[in-house]
């Protein structure tokens, strides 16, 4: 079995009051419904000091930035392998 992906998400301020409460959700739910817990590590972070472009999502290595819960499914979508 290859190693989890982690996704982190930043959970500062700046980008938590711009929606983060709501991606943290569609991540959530993305995974139980993918099953994908076992493959997986989720949880947040401080923040990750570009908070001018946040909300800001990092999986495994890389960056994204001004995420919401919308676009937050496609970028799972290309990162998780099935």
């Amino acid at each position: 079995m290859s190693e989890k992906t982690e996704i982190i998400i930043c959970l500062g301020s700046s980008c938590f009051a711009r929606g983060n409460k709501k991606t943290v959700q569609a991540i959530e739910a993305y995974i139980q419904e993918h099953d994908l817990s076992e493959r997986v590590y989720f949880h947040g972070g401080h923040c990750f000091g570009n908070c001018e472009n946040g909300p800001i999502l990092k999986i495994n290595n890389k960056f994204y930035e001004r995420v919401d819960y919308i676009s937050v499914i496609d970028i799972l979508a290309r990162e998780i392998e099935d």
